[in-house]
């Protein structure tokens, strides 16, 4: 979790918290250690947060404080909102988890004459139920494409052929019912596409990709 979303994550704590809150409580919640939560609230109240507290009582958030408004136009809000509706149903776990938080964030940050879009969901993504199921968690291969890492794979191709494969994500490609993962392959020392419901186990590796993640894109779309 990067710093930002604690921060936010304090707030929000505050905001619906009816006693004071104790800096272990955060913490936990966090799960960072207590002198970072001081550092954190400290942080705030230098952004003009009224976070009132005082040691082995807690700390309060003070009554009325709003965040400040996120500045949108209704069609940047409805733009937001379907993509992450799509997301949520369509994403794997983690990333669905994210969409979700998301739109509570939306949410929270509205100004109040625009929140009711959200309440009422005047736009909607539309789940036809038809999305592939995957056998393994792509948040995994998220994480390896962000860590700079290779994959290695069992997979299954479209005839039933099953085969093991190292490969250097590039990224994944969302479609209505699939996903695709575009990686360079070692075994065919070239670009494929993989489909996430046909990968029947995963392993993320250690090694790093011997070459930039712009340089890997390019020779990508070089070849596409």
């Amino acid at each position: 979790m990067a710093t930002t979303e604690r921060l936010f994550r304090i707030v929000q704590i505050l905001r619906r918290a009816r006693t004071p809150v104790r800096a272990a409580q955060l913490a936990q919640e966090l799960e960072v250690s207590v002198r970072t939560v001081y550092r954190y609230v400290a942080e705030l109240q230098a952004q003009q947060v009224p976070i009132q507290g005082e040691a082995g009582v807690g700390y309060i958030l003070a009554a009325g404080y709003e965040l400040p408004p996120l500045m949108l136009t209704e069609d940047e809000l409805e733009a937001a909102l379907l993509g992450a509706q799509w997301v949520a149903q369509r994403g794997d776990p983690a990333l669905a988890n994210g969409a979700r938080d998301l739109m509570t964030k939306l949410q929270a940050v509205l100004p109040s004459h625009m929140q009711a879009n959200l309440r009422l969901h005047r736009v909607e993504a539309v789940d036809q139920g038809n999305t592939a199921l995957d056998r393994v968690d792509a948040a995994l291969i998220r994480r390896a494409i962000r860590g700079h890492r290779k994959i290695q794979i069992r997979y299954r191709d479209e005839h039933g052929v099953c085969s093991e494969r190292t490969l250097w994500p590039v990224m994944i490609a969302y479609f209505d019912a699939v996903r695709l993962v575009v990686a360079w392959c070692e075994l065919r020392n070239d670009f494929r596409h993989f489909r996430t419901d046909r990968i029947l186990a995963l392993q993320c590796l250690d090694e790093i990709i011997p070459c930039s993640d712009e340089d890997l894109l390019q020779r990508w779309r070089a070849r596409r």
